[in-house]
């Protein structure tokens, strides 16, 4: 069975909205469009690089789905850092209420029972990459159907946007996978396996 890896990119108040460029997602009024851009730099490039390492299948919501197959099929191999011919090679499983375009090669339509369709493709598929998709990470966090959270915190705060874990999120447990990891601009990989159970309480007393 495969597993099923979250992409993040968020604020330090967790806003994840359109973190790659200014037309990315301009609902209400999201006035900060690319807010990611002036803190890349090549260590956490680098970080986000080897967190596709063995990545089969693309699992997209429908606004990040047209974002890629508007611009990714148009990138040179040569020229994309490996991420075109990564993207352009590997089958695309969309979550849609809609019809949207599907031209880019590869691209489906998951069915009516999201939840149902994504665990299937745990059996069609080695290591399935969410990138983006915010509407989408609420639901596979609801269902609790991930495996591997890769969240990278940039040191910003904008007040506004859309959440990384909206209101209602389900009470889940994380582990820490790895050591967390700095870049020179400030930005921390974090990298989170689900696990059993839901968060235990205590008393700070006791210890």
């Amino acid at each position: 069975m495969g597993i099923i890896s979250i992409a993040l990119f968020a604020t330090l108040d967790l806003v994840g909205q359109a973190p790659g460029g200014p037309d990315e997602d301009p609902d209400g009024g999201f006035a900060f469009g690319g807010w990611q851009a002036p803190l890349v730099d090549e260590v956490s490039g680098a970080q986000v690089d080897a967190a596709y390492e063995g990545v089969d299948a693309l699992l997209l919501g429908r606004r990040t789905y047209e974002i890629f197959a508007d611009y990714w099929p148009r990138v040179d191999a040569t020229s994309g850092g490996g991420f075109a011919a990564l993207f352009n090679s590997i089958p695309k499983h969309v979550a849609s209420r809609g019809a949207p375009d599907l031209s880019w090669a590869g691209s489906e339509l998951l069915g009516p029972d999201l939840p149902a369709a994504v665990r299937a493709l745990r059996d069609r598929h080695e290591h399935v990459k969410v990138v983006g998709s915010l509407d989408l990470v609420q639901t596979l966090l609801a269902e609790r159907l991930f495996d591997v959270v890769d969240l990278w915190l940039h040191p910003l705060v904008l007040g506004r946007g859309k959440a990384v874990f909206a209101g209602g999120a389900v009470p889940t447990s994380l582990a820490l996978l790895q050591p967390p990891a700095t870049s020179p601009r400030g930005v921390v990989h974090l990298r989170y396996g689900l696990v059993d159970g839901v968060p235990g309480t205590g008393d700070m007393s006791e210890l």
